[in-house]
C-alpha cells in the first residue's frame, strides 16, 4: 500500500490564543511610559484583555469573515421604496461592537484616555482595519462638534458611549451613536475649498438645506455625518443626520459602494444630498476651522493604524520564522534573514513609539504640546503611514509563497497597506501642511525642537541627523519641491530621538546606524552586520 504524501512537517501553528497587546513590548512600554501611574493598572489590564480578545482564534475569524463578504448596498426595498442602506455580514457587527466596548469612541471623556485608546486602536487594527474607519470618525468628530457647545451638549455622550446601537432610528433614542465625514467631491479631492455642494438657510435658526453630492463618503451607515457645504457666508461645517428627530429618513442618497483594493470589510459610498436636512456646526465661512479638529485626530489614526498593520506584519513574520526551517536551520537563526527581520521590527517599533507619543501630546492638552501636534501629527502621517507598504511586501516576501497565498493574511496586509497613506489627505497635502504650520506657527517649529532636543548628546548620528535638519529647515529656497525630503528628516529625526531616550540600545542603535548614520542599504535587511540584530528580533517575537 503506497504511504500517504501528505503528511505535513516544517509548517509553522497558526498565530492565534495569545495576547496581542502584551506581546508588544514596544507597545507596552509606551503606555507604560505616558499613562499616568494611577491609571496604570487598570489600563494596563483593560488593553491585555483587548489583547487576548484580538488574538483569539475566533475574533480573527471575524476579521476573515468581515473581509470575505464584503458590504452591500441596497437602494430599494422590495416594493421600490429608497431605503439606502448597506448590509453587512454578522461578524462586522461583531467587530464593530467590540471596538466600541473596548472604549475606542471614548478617548475624550477617560482619563489618560488618548494614551489607552490609541494602544486599544493599535491593538484593534490588527484584527480588521476595515472597522478602525467609523471608530476612528466617530472618536474624531468630538472636537469639530465642541465648536457648537449645544450640539456637542447633544451628541457627545451618543458619540463618547461603549454602548454599539446598530438600529437606524433617530439618535435621541439610541445609547450610543457612530459618526461619518463627507469632505471630498470629485472635482475637487483634497481641494475642499472647490466643493460645489450648496446648503441654504431655512426658517429654523441654525438649519440648512444641502443640494449636492460628496465623491468619497465612508462607513455611511453611521448616525450622522460632518460634512462640508457652501453657505451663503461661505464654505461651512453642517451636521447631516442619517434619521430625523420625527423618525423619518434624512435625503441620503447611496450612489454605490466603492469598489476599494483592500478595506473591504468597510462600505465606502458616493451619496447624493438633494433637500437635506442639516443643522450648522460652527460659524459660516469657517468650515475648514471648524473640521480640522476631526482631521487632525483621524490623521492620528493612520499613524496608529498603519503602526497596527506593521506590527501585525512583523509578528507573523517573525512567527513564520521561528518555525520554518530551511538548508539545515531555523530561518529566524540564519544571519541574512535575522537582519531582515531586525530592519522590519525597528520600523514597526519606531511607528508605535511616535503614535503613542503623539497619543501623551492629546492627552496633556497643554499649549506645548498642542503646538507640538501641529507639525508632528503631518509629519507623521506622512511618513508612518508610507512605510507600511514596504514592511507589509517584505514581511510576505518572508513567508515566501505562503505569504503570498490568501489563507495566511498576508495579502490582506498588503492590500490595506496604502490606505493611511492616502485617505485624510495624501502625501503631498501633509508636507504642505507641514510648511504651512512652518510659516504661520512658529511655536509648532519650537515644540519639535524643544521634543529632539531632549536627546542631543546621547548619540553622535542623532546629533548630526538633527544639525542637517536645521539645516534644511534654514534654506527656504525651493522650500515645496523638497518638502517631501524635509518633513521625511523631520518624522526620522522625530522617531530616533523617542527611541535614544526610550527603546533598548541595541533597538536605538541600529535605528541610528541605517536610518540616521546612513549605514543602510536600498531595502529592508541591509542593516550593519556588527549590530545586536538577535536582540532586535527576540524584542519583536510575538510568542516568547
Amino acid at each position: 500500500m503506497a504511504r500517504s504524501t501528505h503528511t505535513v512537517t516544517n509548517q509553522p501553528p497558526p498565530l492565534v490564543g495569545y495576547d496581542v497587546f502584551t506581546a508588544d513590548r514596544a507597545l507596552v512600554a509606551a503606555v507604560e511610559r505616558h499613562l499616568d501611574p494611577a491609571l496604570l493598572d487598570e489600563g494596563l489590564g483593560e488593553l491585555a484583555a483587548l489583547g487576548r480578545t484580538a488574538g483569539s482564534a475566533q475574533v480573527q475569524e471575524w476579521g476573515v469573515l468581515a473581509n470575505e463578504h464584503p458590504p452591500r448596498l441596497r437602494t430599494h426595498d422590495r416594493y421600490g421604496h429608497r431605503i439606502d442602506e448597506v448590509d453587512f455580514h454578522p461578524a462586522w457587527h461583531r467587530l464593530l461592537g467590540k471596538g466600541v466596548a473596548a472604549g475606542l469612541t471614548a478617548a475624550w471623556v477617560r482619563p489618560g484616555g488618548h494614551v489607552r485608546r490609541a494602544a486599544g486602536f493599535l491593538v484593534w487594527s490588527q484584527v480588521d482595519a476595515g472597522n478602525g474607519c467609523p471608530l476612528s470618525m466617530t472618536h474624531a468628530a468630538v472636537p469639530a462638534l465642541r465648536a457648537d457647545p449645544e450640539l456637542a451638549a447633544e451628541w457627545e455622550p451618543r458619540l463618547t458611549s461603549m454602548v454599539y446601537d446598530r438600529e437606524l432610528r433617530p439618535a435621541g433614542q439610541k445609547a450610543g451613536v457612530l459618526f461619518g465625514m463627507g469632505m471630498t467631491e470629485k472635482q475637487g479631492g483634497s481641494d475642499v475649498r472647490a466643493n460645489t455642494t450648496v446648503a441654504r438657510p431655512l426658517a429654523q435658526d441654525g438649519t440648512y438645506e444641502l443640494t449636492g453630492h460628496k465623491w468619497f463618503c465612508s462607513a455611511p451607515m453611521s448616525d450622522g455625518f460632518l460634512v462640508l457645504a457652501q453657505a451663503p457666508g461661505g464654505l461651512t461645517c453642517f451636521l447631516v443626520p442619517r434619521v430625523l428627530a420625527d423618525g423619518t429618513r434624512n435625503v441620503f442618497l447611496l450612489q454605490r459602494l466603492k469598489d476599494k483594493l483592500g478595506n473591504r470589510s468597510n462600505a465606502s459610498s458616493e451619496v447624493e444630498f438633494d433637500g437635506t436636512w442639516a443643522r450648522r456646526v460652527g460659524e459660516e465661512g469657517r468650515g475648514v476651522r471648524t473640521i480640522i479638529g476631526m482631521v487632525a485626530a483621524t490623521r492620528l489614526d493612520c499613524v496608529l493604524g498603519s503602526a497596527g498593520l506593521m506590527r501585525q506584519a512583523v509578528a507573523q513574520a517573525i512567527h513564520h520564522c521561528t518555525y520554518r526551517e530551511a538548508f539545515g536551520g531555523k530561518l529566524i537563526d540564519a544571519p541574512l534573514m535575522r537582519n531582515v527581520l531586525a530592519d522590519l521590527a525597528l520600523e514597526s517599533e519606531a511607528a508605535t513609539t511616535l503614535a503613542l507619543r503623539l497619543a501623551a501630546a492629546y492627552d496633556d492638552g497643554g499649549e506645548q504640546e498642542r503646538a507640538f501636534l501641529r507639525l508632528a501629527v503631518p509629519a507623521a502621517k506622512y511618513w508612518v503611514t508610507k512605510r507600511c507598504a514596504p514592511v507589509a511586501v517584505e514581511a510576505a516576501e518572508c513567508l515566501g509563497g505562503n505569504g503570498y497565498v490568501e489563507e495566511s493574511g498576508l495579502p490582506r496586509l498588503v492590500r490595506e497597506s496604502p490606505l493611511n497613506s492616502i485617505w485624510e489627505g495624501a502625501g503631498n497635502v501633509q508636507a504642505l501642511d507641514v510648511l504651512r504650520a512652518l510659516q504661520r506657527e512658529p511655536a509648532a517649529l519650537n515644540a519639535c525642537l524643544t521634543e529632539v532636543g531632549k536627546a542631543r548628546g546621547a548619540d553622535h548620528r542623532l546629533d548630526g541627523a538633527i544639525k542637517n535638519l536645521l539645516t534644511e529647515l534654514a534654506d527656504l529656497e525651493g522650500i515645496e519641491a523638497r518638502a517631501r525630503r524635509l518633513v521625511e528628516r523631520l518624522a526620522v529625526v522625530l522617531q530616533g530621538s523617542l527611541l535614544v531616550r526610550y527603546a533598548p540600545p541595541e533597538v536605538a542603535d541600529a535605528f541610528c546606524a541605517s536610518r540616521l548614520g546612513g549605514d543602510w542599504g536600498s531595502a529592508f535587511g541591509t542593516l550593519p552586520h556588527t549590530l545586536d540584530l538577535r536582540s532586535v528580533v527576540a524584542r519583536a517575537q510575538p510568542l516568547s
